[in-house]
């Protein structure tokens, strides 16, 4: 597969690293509005820059990894697919689901294989954890906890244009529900609050939350998050059944725990997303290459997208209107 990569921010620099480790890929081309940045990472990877609108034109391109600033994903995906180019889109395709939608139609009419990055899907942990669900190691899945909390705040003049925790942090969190439930959600409850920077309240927006997710026969997921966990990046996942309980843990750099006359210890958490998903990554672009390979669907789609953030704009209108919402009333 050649492919061209549109993006050369922090995660446009994830993925090329990801790419150019995969025997399979080639990383034929880097875009960027910013022509430093292209130009940086191009030669990083011994590839050539390419304006946006040359990556759909190139035959050559079998493929589009979209990774440039959220309002631009819909609009690319949408040439991509009419350009016949497979695509793996960052999340979110958009901030809102009219336009979601509008993207989905153009992927139903133009049909390629297009991937979505909810890269959790890919973390080894979290696969042997839906793995041991599926396969009954706990009985029923009855109750399931996600924990998700970042290192540190963003800054202020990041909320504005990132669409809210909900759509921005905790997107991630809903789909790895969905996924991990593997039964459609009827009902979804949140509270929200300001508690770690006045200054994300003031953009308005909340910096810690907490949701609770029904399915149609009665089992809950509970998802929290927060901005602030000041010892790195805590990742976890519970999923308790009828038969026993599965845990996801933390990542470390050696999971090296010591015992002795004063107690236990343990390292920190691996410090930020960068670190802790690099391996998510890596078989992230896997999947998506076999996927295109074999025409099969990839483990994370566009249709996903869509239902992640159904979720979110239930998660918003729940905290504005103090009530559950039916997921059924999120069109």
């Amino acid at each position: 597969m050649k492919l061209a990569l549109i993006g050369a921010g922090r995660i446009g620099k994830v993925h090329a690293q990801a790419i150019d480790r995969h025997p399979d890929v080639t990383l034929a081309a880097v875009a960027d509005y910013h022509s430093e940045a292209a130009e940086a990472l191009a030669s990083t990877y011994g590839c050539r820059v390419l304006s946006t609108d040359a990556v759909f034109e190139t035959r050559d391109i079998d493929a589009v990894l979209i990774a440039s600033s959220t309002p631009t994903h819909a609009d690319y995906l949408e040439r991509a697919a009419r350009a016949g180019k497979a695509i793996l889109c960052e999340k979110p395709i958009a901030l809102d689901l009219t336009r979601t939608r509008e993207a989905l139609q153009v992927l139903q009419a133009h049909p390629v294989t297009c991937a979505l990055g909810f890269n959790r899907r890919h973390d080894p942990q979290f696969v042997a954890l839906k793995r041991a669900v599926s396969e009954d190691r706990i009985g029923r899945l009855e109750m399931l906890t996600i924990i998700s909390r970042d290192p540190a705040p963003p800054p202020a003049e990041y909320i504005g244009a990132s669409g809210g925790l909900f759509r921005d942090m905790m997107i991630h969190d809903f789909d790895m529900a969905r996924w991990l439930l593997d039964e459609p959600i009827a009902h979804v409850h949140a509270e929200g609050s300001c508690l770690i920077d006045p200054a994300i309240g003031e953009a308005g927006d909340i910096d810690t939350a907490m949701v609770t997710l029904t399915t149609g026969s009665g089992r809950l997921c509970h998802i929290g998050n927060s901005r602030r966990a000041c010892y790195g990046y805590d990742q976890r996942i519970e999923a308790f059944g009828s038969a026993g309980m599965l845990q996801a843990q933390n990542e470390s750099e050696t999971r090296l725990r010591f015992t002795g006359e004063s107690g236990q210890m343990e390292e920190k958490p691996k410090w930020f997303f960068l670190e802790r998903y690099a391996e998510a990554y890596r078989r992230e672009i896997d999947d998506f290459v076999n996927a295109w390979r074999e025409q099969r669907a990839p483990l994370a789609g566009a249709r996903d997208g869509l239902e992640a953030l159904r979720l979110a704009e239930a998660a918003e209108r729940s905290l504005r209107e103090g009530r559950r919402i039916a997921l059924a009333s999120i069109h």
